[in-house]
């Protein structure tokens, strides 16, 4: 459907013999928490990267909205048109924002496991919206591959399941919450 620069497939090992110092977390049963412990790293490299995209996708549509008249004035001084690239702008915002302060925390040695479910979630959503606004910026256009609006919009798509489903950091976030409320 798209990241076509970027393959995706299955791997299967069948058959396959690790030797015992090979084991992820370095002994028996470490492993899964080892592997949490780099998904939080990837959740936050994932939602960094959710917004570059987003980025560029808004330039094109405000390049496109600029320059495309209809009734005699640019797209871009329709106010429903200004809305969308209001809604966009500060939605890339609040992503960045929430990405460096979990980056800062991460650093800092703070266990960011739910502010990393929060990041991936709330950035690979975000340029969902931001992918959907920008087609409906080009109208008609946006659905046609002489522009390329369209290839980002199948192309983002598989953020929100990378790293683990939207709905599965709902459930981290909401698990993680309650547990802190219970705690208090």
């Amino acid at each position: 459907m798209g990241q076509e620069g970027s393959p995706v497939s299955e791997v299967h090992f069948n058959d396959c013999r690790v030797p015992a110092a090979n084991l992820i977390g370095g002994e028996e049963g470490q492993g899964f928490r080892t592997a949490m412990k780099v998904l939080n790293k990837q959740r936050i490299h994932l939602a960094a990267l959710c917004t570059g995209p987003a980025i560029r996708m808004l330039d094109e549509a405000i390049r496109f909205v600029t320059e495309r008249k209809q009734f005699g004035q640019p797209l871009a001084e329709f106010q429903l048109v200004q809305a969308m690239i209001a809604d966009c702008q500060t939605e890339i915002f609040a992503a960045r924002a929430l990405i460096m302060e979990t980056a800062r925390q991460r650093d800092r040695g703070e266990d960011v496991t739910m502010q990393a479910s929060m990041c991936k979630y709330f950035a690979s959503e975000m340029c969902g919206r931001v992918a959907d606004r920008c087609v409906q910026m080009f109208g008609g256009y946006g659905y046609i591959a002489d522009f390329g609006i369209e290839r980002f919009y199948r192309d983002v798509r598989l953020f929100r399941l990378y790293e683990g489903t939207s709905q599965i950091h709902q459930l981290n976030i909401a698990k993680r919450t309650l547990a802190l409320a219970a705690a208090s």
